[in-house]
C-alpha cells in the first residue's frame, strides 16, 4: 500500500480546496506524494548522506475521459512522479494516497488497472505489428474467443492508423521495420489492448518528427476520449500538440507549480505578476518563469507555496509587477462563500459557488441566456457555462463570513483541501460538469452506496500452461525468422565435429596416444561448454519485454522460465546429436553410444542453463561475456584434466566440485574405460587398461556410477534455471527503490 505521510496532520502545510466535478465521473487521485531518496556528497573533505525529496506534497487528480499532461524543466520529477502514480516506487518509499474512481489504490492494484508505456519501444523486432498485438491479446484477453481476439486487433490496428504497416516487421538496427511513430503506436497498442482504465506514458514523442509525434498524441487522444484515465510525461510539446491536453500538471525540483486547464495558465501567471508577452506561448512562459525563479536565489519553493497558499511570490525584478489582466486580491480560504445564483433552480440543477464583485449581475444575466436560447446545442452550453465559471472563479468574495458555510472536516486529520483560487482552472474540455466545491476530500460527488468498486478479476489472464504453450509459440515464430543462433552453433559443432574426428583418428598404443585420447574428451566438454556463451545475448535483449509484459501480469515469472527451456531442448538434442554421430563412429569409440549421446545433450543443457543465468544477472552482455569466460576458465581449471581431484589443495576441492565441466568429463572417461580392455603400454611395456587409466585419474570404475554423473548435471540445469527464475520473479522490476 501507498504509506500515508503525517497521518495525524501534525505537518500539513496551508489548507487547500481543489475545483472538483460536481458530477464527478473517476479518474485518479493522489495525495500528500512525498519520496525521499538518500545520496551521498562530498562536503568539505568529508562524505555527508542527505535526504531529498524528489517529491513534496504533491496532490491533485487526473480526470478520466482527458489526457493529463506532466510537464516541467529537467530534474522537475516527472518520470519519478510518473513511476509513483504508476506504482513503479518499491513499497515503502513512496509516501501518501492514491485512489482511482474513489477507490484507494495499493500500487499492485494500479499495475492491474493500468498500462505503462515506457520512453524506449520493447518489441520483437521479427514479428509483425500484426502478430505482436495479436501476441498482446493471447496474454491480456485469456478468456475470449480467438475469434474475437483477432477482431479486437483488427479494429485496434485500425485505430491505431497502422493498416498499411499491418504485416511489416517491427524491425531494429539490422533490419528495416516500420517507422518511429507506427512502432510508438505498436507500443501503445499493446499494453491497451485488454483496455486498461489507467494507461501511462513516458515520453511519448520522445525521438519522434513533429508529424509523427502530433500523430501519436492525437491516437493517444483518442484512447483518452473512449473512457481512460491518460497520464503522460511531455517534454516541449508543439503547439498543435498543445491542443490535445486536456489537463496540466507542471512541476519543478519535485514540487507542484501548476494544475489544471491549459487555457488557466495566462490567469495564474496574471495572478503570479506575470504579463505573458504579446505572441509568446503561456505554456513555455510559465516554464520560463519557473526556470528564472530556480536560478534565482528565491527559488522555486516561492511558486509552489504560491500553489498552496495563493501568497503571491516576490518579483524578481521591477519588470515583473506587470500583468495581462486586473488584480484581485486573492482571499483566504475563510472569505469564500456558496450562495444561490440562478443555476440552483436551472436546467442543471447545480448549485454554484460564486464569489461577489463587479459584473457579477451582468454575468448571471449571460448566464440566463444562454440557457433559454433555442439555439443552445450541449456543446456551446458547455463552453458558455465554462467562460462564466471561470470568470465567477476570480470574482473577489464581498460577502459577510458566514461560519456555517466552513467544513465541518477541515481540521480533521489525514484530510486536504485546494483552494479554487490557486488549482484553478476547469480541467477538461466537459467544463460544465466541474465547479468549486468546499470539501476536504477528494471522492466522486455520488452516494456512497453506489460508489464504484473496482473488480479486477483473477491476477492472470490465462492458465499456467496457456501462458508457456504462447510463449512457445511465440518464441518459435522468433528462431525461425532469426536462425543465426541456432544455425551457427549448428555449423561450429559440425565443423568441431569433423575436425576432431580427423585429428584424433588412429590412436597410438601407447601413453601418448591415451593421453591423447583424454584431450579429445576435455575439449568435447570445453568446446560444448564455449558453445553455450553465444546465448548470453539471448535474454538480455529480452530483459525489457519481459519486464514491460511482466509488470502488468501479462504473464508469470515460471511461466517464461519454462517456456524458454522448452523451446531450446529439440535444438539441443539436434546440436549434441550432430556431434555424437560424427565423431563416435569416426574415432571407434567404445561404451554404450545413447550414454555418449545423453552426456552430451545434458552438458548442453546445464551449462546452456548457467549461462541463461549469468545473463539474467548482469546488466549488459559485456559483463555477461566477461563473466562466462572467467567461471569457464575455472571450471576448465578444477574439472579434473590438470590435477586430479585428490591432487587438488583440500582448501580448492569445492571448486572441483562446482565445476560443471567435471561431470561431463569424467562420464565421457567411465563410458569409454570402464573396461578391462587394453588401451596402451606404458614406457616399461605394461599393458594399460581402461580401468588403470580410471584408477590412475580417481575415478570410480563402477559401472552403475556413471549415471550419477547424469543426474549431478541435470541437477546443476534444474539450479541454475531456479535461480534463474528467482531472479525474474524477484531481481527483474523495473522499479525504483
Amino acid at each position: 500500500m501507498y504509506q500515508m505521510a503525517n497521518p495525524n496532520g501534525h505537518h500539513r502545510d496551508a489548507v487547500i480546496d481543489i475545483a472538483k466535478p460536481m458530477n464527478f465521473s473517476g479518474g485518479l487521485e493522489f495525495f500528500n506524494l512525498t519520496y525521499k531518496v538518500t545520496k551521498t556528497q562530498k562536503v568539505d573533505g568529508k562524505w555527508m548522506k542527505e535526504d531529498v525529496d524528489l517529491l513534496h506534497k504533491i496532490t491533485g487528480y487526473a480526470p478520466k475521459g482527458c489526457i493529463t499532461a506532466v510537464m516541467g524543466p529537467s530534474g522537475a520529477g516527472k518520470s519519478t512522479f510518473l513511476d509513483g502514480l504508476a506504482g513503479r516506487i518499491a513499497t515503502g518509499s513512496l509516501l501518501g494516497r492514491v485512489s482511482l474512481d474513489g477507490m484507494e489504490m495499493s500500487p499492485s492494484l494500479v499495475k492491474r488497472s493500468s498500462a505503462y508505456i515506457m520512453q524506449d519501444d520493447q518489441l520483437l523486432p521479427m514479428l509483425t505489428v500484426y502478430e505482436t498485438l495479436m501476441f498482446a491479446a493471447d496474454f491480456r484477453l485469456g478468456t475470449i474467443s480467438r475469434a474475437d481476439k483477432k477482431q479486437r486487433v483488427e479494429r485496434l490496428i485500425e485505430q491505431l492508423g497502422l493498416l498499411s504497416s499491418r504485416n511489416t516487421y517491427i524491425g531494429d538496427e539490422g533490419t528495416r521495420g516500420v517507422s518511429g511513430g507506427e512502432r510508438r503506436r505498436v507500443s501503445i497498442g499493446v499494453d491497451i489492448i485488454h483496455g486498461p482504465s489507467l494507461l501511462f506514458l513516458d515520453e511519448p514523442t520522445s525521438g519522434l518528427d513533429s508529424t509523427n509525434a502530433h500523430s501519436v498524441i492525437e491516437k493517444v487522444h483518442d484512447i483518452a476520449r473512449s473512457g481512460s484515465t491518460v497520464i503522460l510525461t511531455i517534454h516541449q510539446p508543439s503547439y498543435r500538440i498543445q491542443m490535445l491536453l486536456d489537463h496540466l500538471i507542471i512541476l519543478a525540483r519535485g514540487q507542484l507549480m501548476f494544475q489544471g486547464s491549459p487555457k488557466d495558465v495566462t490567469t495564474h501567471l496574471a495572478r503570479m505578476g506575470r504579463k505573458v508577452p504579446q505572441g509568446e506561448n503561456c505554456i513555455e512562459y510559465l516554464l520560463d518563469v519557473i526556470q528564472e525563479y530556480d536560478q534565482s536565489e528565491i527559488g522555486v519553493e516561492a511558486l509552489a507555496a504560491f500553489v498552496r497558499t495563493g501568497m503571491k511570490p516576490p518579483p524578481i525584478s521591477d519588470e515583473d509587477e506587470s500583468v495581462s489582466i486586473p488584480q484581485t486580491p486573492v482571499p483566504p480560504p475563510q472569505t469564500r462563500h456558496q450562495v444561490e445564483g440562478p443555476g440552483e433552480t436551472g436546467v442543471t440543477g447545480k448549485r454554484l459557488h460564486l464569489l461577489t464583485g463587479s459584473g457579477l449581475q451582468r454575468v448571471l444575466n449571460d448566464y440566463d441566456r444562454s440557457l433559454r436560447s433555442p439555439r443552445a446545442s450541449p456543446r456551446s452550453w458547455s463552453a458558455s457555462h465554462s467562460g462564466i465559471m471561470e470568470t465567477l472563479r476570480f470574482t473577489p468574495s464581498r460577502l459577510r463570513t458566514d461560519r456555517k458555510m466552513q467544513n465541518p472536516m477541515s481540521s480533521s486529520p489525514g484530510y486536504y483541501t485546494y483552494s479554487n483560487e490557486i488549482l484553478s482552472g476547469t480541467p477538461t474540455p466537459h467544463s460544465s460538469d466541474y465547479t468549486v466545491v468546499e470539501n476536504d476530500y477528494l471522492t466522486p460527488n455520488i452516494a456512497p452506496s453506489t460508489m464504484v468498486r473496482h473488480h479486477l478479476g483473477p491476477k492472470f489472464a490465462n492458465s499456467f500452461f496457456s501462458e508457456i504453450w504462447v510463449l512457445m509459440r511465440r518464441n518459435f515464430i522468433n528462431i525461425r525468422r532469426t536462425p543465426e543462433l541456432f544455425l551457427s552453433r549448428q555449423m561450429v559443432l559440425t565443423f568441431m565435429g569433423i575436425m576432431m574426428a580427423t585429428m584424433f583418428l588412429n590412436p597410438e598404443k601407447d601413453m601418448q596416444g591415451i593421453t591423447n585420447r583424454l584431450s579429445f574428451f576435455i575439449f568435447t566438454v570445453c568446446l560444448f561448454f564455449f558453445s553455450s556463451n553465444d546465448a548470453v545475448p539471448a535474454f538480455i535483449q529480452e530483459r525489457f519485454i519481459f519486464v514491460r509484459e511482466s509488470s502488468h501480469n501479462a504473464y508469470r515469472a515460471s511461466s517464461y522460465a519454462i517456456s524458454g527451456l522448452i523451446t531450446y531442448l529439440p535444438f539441443l538434442a539436434v546440436q549434441a546429436a550432430t556431434y555424437a554421430v560424427i565423431v563416435w563412429f569416426a574415432l571407434g569409440l567404445r561404451g554404450p553410444f545413447l550414454y555418449f549421446l545423453i552426456v552430451l545433450y545434458v552438458s548442453l543443457l546445464s551449462t546452456n542453463s548457467f549461462v541463461v543465468f549469468v545473463s539474467s544477472v548482469v546488466p549488459n552482455y559485456i559483463l555477461g561475456y566477461a563473466a562466462v569466460i572467467a567461471f569457464t576458465a575455472l571450471f576448465f581449471l578444477f574439472c579434473g584434466y590438470f590435477l586430479n581431484s585428490a591432487a587438488i589443495p583440500i582448501y580448492w576441492r569445492w571448486m572441483n566440485k562446482i565445476s560443471t565441466m567435471t561431470y561431463p568429463y569424467e562420464g565421457l572417461l567411465m563410458n569409454q574405460y570402464q573396461t578391462k580392455d587394453i588401451f596402451g603400454y606404458d614406457p616399461y611395456g605394461q599393458e594399460v587398461s581402461g580401468q588403470m587409466i580410471l584408477q590412475q585419474l580417481h575415478i570410480d570404475t563402477d559401472e552403475g556410477k556413471k549415471w550419477e554423473k547424469v543426474l549431478i548435471m541435470l541437477g546443476w540445469a534444474v539450479l541454475y534455471r531456479v535461480l534463474f527464475y528467482l531472479v525474474l520473479r524477484f531481481a527483474s522490476k523495473n522499479q525504483r527503490t
